[in-house]
């Protein structure tokens, strides 16, 4: 175990990339939602690249902290934080101005029973963020669920797809990037909306839902046949460079990886890798959410952390107990319903 965590720390280490680009990067940075999924990994990928180019630059996660501990252990990486309700009209007020914003502030599990809470948290924070943050550059989470689905053999839907969303959560998502592309124009602050689907660490994630799925010998609904996914690591390393191609209008980008992973094709695999029949139900339909990150392969390299990597440590993950967090993606789900 304590080889294999190593590992995952080399595969988190920054690229001489970013650590150029963080030279170049003007102002600290603030990180809105630091305590989810991808927010501490982010925070720590930040300061540590800034630490290796030897420059001046304060990294700020804001967040709720339900978990007292994160926050203990961020400071400890050198990570400042600030504990606030995003929602709370005094705390947002009360935040720091700073250059550099990532937002990573919204949410989807739960959705359904939640609408309300879910439109307030997606789509109407982010006008009252883009107003404290009118100087600032912005990099937004986003999702693909903003997408329609598209052919398994189209490649994806790429920037220039129009929105189509399935579902309260994908709409109140859109409504998000509608808000910041409103005050992105209004206020002339440089903004990039950051598509993501599906990061992935040995956590969480579509892989590791597959594999253990395998292991249980739990039927693997095919109907959302395809999936794309992408190294957390390397995700978060692609939101930090991009707050250098933040624009007026806002830039719309794609991040993902470069397959269109075939879910059948990954169980067997996973199958083949475990000693165990994959079990599955229902057939493979002929779309699926889908994204095309060929923009930001332009712009970023190709993910450094390969598919086949990410399976294989996957599975020394849990058969060496690695700690497994919660949080299913619902990647199957195709009525938009979380």
């Amino acid at each position: 175990m304590s080889d294999l965590a190593s590992f995952e720390q080399e595969l988190i280490n920054p690229s001489a990339a970013l650590v150029a680009d963080l030279t170049e990067l003007d102002g600290d940075i603030i990180i809105l939602g630091v305590g989810g999924k991808m927010g501490p990994g982010l925070a720590r990928l930040a300061r540590k690249a800034i630490d290796q180019a030897g420059i001046s630059k304060r990294v700020i996660g804001v967040s709720r902290f339900s978990d007292p501990q994160l926050q203990i252990e961020l400071e400890a990486d050198g990570i400042e934080t600030i504990s606030a309700d995003l929602l709370n009209e005094t705390d947002l007020a009360a935040l720091p101005d700073v250059r550099n914003v990532l937002y990573l502030a919204g949410t989807k599990f739960g959705t359904t029973g939640k609408e309300a809470f879910t439109w307030a948290m997606n789509a109407y924070l982010p006008g009252r963020v883009a107003e404290k943050y009118r100087h600032s550059r912005i990099v937004a989470f986003s999702t693909g669920n903003v997408y329609p689905f598209t052919s398994v053999t189209s490649g994806g839907a790429t920037e220039e797809t129009a929105p189509e969303p399935v579902g309260e959560y994908g709409q109140s998502c859109l409504g998000r990037e509608r808000i910041f592309q409103y005050f992105a124009e209004k206020n002339n602050t440089p903004t990039l909306i950051y598509r993501l689907n599906y990061a992935i660490d040995l956590r969480y994630g579509v892989l590791l839902e597959i594999a253990k799925s395998v292991i249980a010998d739990k039927p693997i609904d095919l109907r959302m046949g395809n999936a794309n996914v992408i190294w957390q690591g390397d995700a978060n390393e692609i939101a930090i460079r991009a707050l250098r191609h933040c624009a007026v209008p806002a830039k719309l980008l794609n991040v993902t990886g470069p397959e269109t992973v075939s879910i059948q094709w990954l169980a067997q695999e996973y199958g083949r890798m475990l000693g165990k029949e994959p079990v599955f139900i229902n057939e493979a339909q002929p779309t699926a959410l889908l994204s095309n990150a060929s923009q930001a392969n332009r712009l970023f390299g190709y993910p450094r952390v390969t598919l086949r990597q990410m399976m294989e440590l996957t599975v020394l993950w849990l058969q060496s107990g690695g700690k497994i967090l919660n949080k299913p993606t619902h990647f199957q789900e195709r009525t938009g319903k979380f």
